[in-house]
């Protein structure tokens, strides 16, 4: 069973705009990224970067466009992400509310570069838990800015675009919970370093919610915890300490997976086989999406798609977007007895 993330970029610059370029079936960047999800293969996917709309739409155009590809995904799961939701504050203090960055996560709109899970899974919509609104001063040992006044304590939430516990129904009845997360870049701002304490607590959440610290019931085995970090734990900007605990959690497995792209980011300390995002120079190459089963779960192989250039595949998805997906097979059977206590990875398949 493979379960996949992978950041697409599907964010456009006002509501309704997506579903008019996916519809029109002409745009290059989508019909790069609907390639590569039949190459991906997984059975159930988190996308990151997808523009929200209401009724679902672009999802199920999104939808209809990969069942033609022969690469049928009958359910699908979206809420109302926090990027582009006015909080009525002038929260970066220019002066004026109102802003892309006076919203709950930044956004031009409200549902501006949202989250959706595509499934071959049924999903039990109606057992999910949002943890969206939750906000960030009741997070315990939250990094707030030196300044954040009490209006701002008051109604900034901490997900920038989400927290969701979705259960997959799994093929004896019972449950495998996706839980999702796009974070904050950890730059764009000030000395306060807002955005950089904000992206190390969106990873603490996890932390905290999986030690039972949280003022709700931690998620129950079996789960895969996914999305975009924004965070590399090695190189890049940011403060990494909780990113770096929440992949040392004995909770949960962190299964470094690689990908087969032949290039090297000097000056960085971290190993270029294991990013999954690249960016022009001098940022380059960074680890930011990740795929973090239960630490109960049986692993058969798990890996980044990002094949070396002489493959076709590599120029899609370098048209896609940025970001490479990261996937994760995990054993069926023992899904289906309750979850295995070993993991065992196959190097071939990375």
């Amino acid at each position: 069973m493979r379960i996949a993330t992978w950041n697409v970029g599907l964010e456009r610059a006002g509501p309704g705009l997506l579903l008019r370029d996916i519809a029109g079936g002409r745009d290059p960047q989508i019909a790069a990224v609907l390639q590569g999800l039949v190459a991906l293969d997984a059975d159930a996917v988190l996308l990151t970067g997808v523009d929200f709309d209401l009724g679902g739409a672009a999802l199920a155009e999104v939808q209809g466009q990969l069942a033609a590809l022969g690469a049928a995904y009958p359910w699908r799961f979206a809420l109302p992400p926090n990027t582009g939701v006015a909080t009525g504050l002038d929260l970066d203090g220019d002066g004026r509310r109102g802003g892309a960055r006076d919203a709950q996560g930044w956004g031009r709109f409200a549902g501006a570069g949202g989250m959706a899970i595509l499934s071959r899974l049924p999903i039990a919509g109606d057992e999910a838990r949002d943890f969206s609104a939750f906000l960030w001063a009741d997070l315990p040992g939250a990094l707030l800015p030196d300044g954040m006044d009490g209006a701002a304590r008051r109604v900034q939430r901490l997900a920038t675009t989400g927290f969701w516990e979705v259960p997959l129904i799994l093929p004896d009845g019972g449950r495998l919970l996706v839980l999702a997360w796009h974070a904050t870049p950890p730059v764009f701002d000030g000395p306060e370093d807002r955005n950089g304490r904000r992206n190390h607590d969106e990873a603490a959440f996890w932390l905290r919610l999986l030690a039972g610290e949280m003022p709700f019931p931690p998620p129950a085995a079996p789960f895969v915890l996914m999305g975009d970090a924004n965070l590399d734990p090695v190189d890049g900007d940011g403060r990494s300490a909780a990113l770096v605990a929440l992949l040392a959690s004995d909770a949960l497995q962190d299964l470094r997976p690689r990908n087969r792209a032949a290039r090297t980011d000097p000056g960085h300390s971290g190993d270029a086989a294991l990013d999954t995002v690249l960016y022009d120079p001098p940022l380059g190459g960074l680890r930011l999406d990740y795929v973090l089963p239960a630490a109960g779960l049986s692993v058969l192989a798990a890996g980044v798609l990002w094949p070396d250039a002489p493959d076709p595949l590599a120029a899609v998805l370098e048209q896609a977007s940025r970001h490479r997906p990261v996937w994760v097979d995990l054993d069926a059977k023992m899904l289906a007895r309750g979850g295995a206590v070993t993991t065992r990875l196959d190097a071939a398949l990375h």
